[in-house]
């Protein structure tokens, strides 16, 4: 069902970057939902592409809270910029995050929302929870 490789980093950096890709194969919708993670500069970068629904909400949980289980501080940004369409099950689930990483002393950002998806974080007010920046970049360097 899902596929798993390792991918080269898109960007370069002179931080480490491993990362990791999962596709999500629903009936005649191939590649509905994939996950890209990477580290950069000590945060995990978690790049989804495709919608997120209650479909594929495990997939989404999972990629956020996999590696949520040390003591650290977890930071997280989540790069939306691909993401066409996100419903409910999608907030529950950053707002879940959210609260996990803030219990670590961590943080969560969202990056690079985009039309549909930016006014769906807006209007149930997840920008005001969960910090909403234009760029990958820009959420990594606050």
């Amino acid at each position: 069902m899902g596929q798993n490789h390792l991918r080269a980093p898109t960007r370069d950096s002179a931080s480490a970057a491993e990362g990791t890709v999962s596709n999500i194969e629903q009936a005649g919708r191939p590649e509905r939902l994939s996950v890209e993670h990477r580290v950069l500069d000590g945060v995990r970068v978690v790049t989804l592409r495709g919608e997120i629904d209650h479909q594929v909400k495990g997939v989404f949980q999972e990629a956020l809270l996999s590696e949520n289980h040390a003591t650290a501080p977890v930071r997280i940004v989540v790069d939306l910029s691909d993401v066409t369409f996100m419903d409910s099950s999608g907030i529950n689930v950053l707002i879940a995050a959210r609260r996990a990483v803030s219990g670590t002393q961590g943080w969560l950002r969202i990056a690079g929302a985009q039309g549909p998806v930016l006014h769906v974080l807006h209007i149930v007010g997840v920008d005001a929870l969960i910090g909403c920046h234009p760029h990958v970049e820009q959420a990594l360097n606050l």
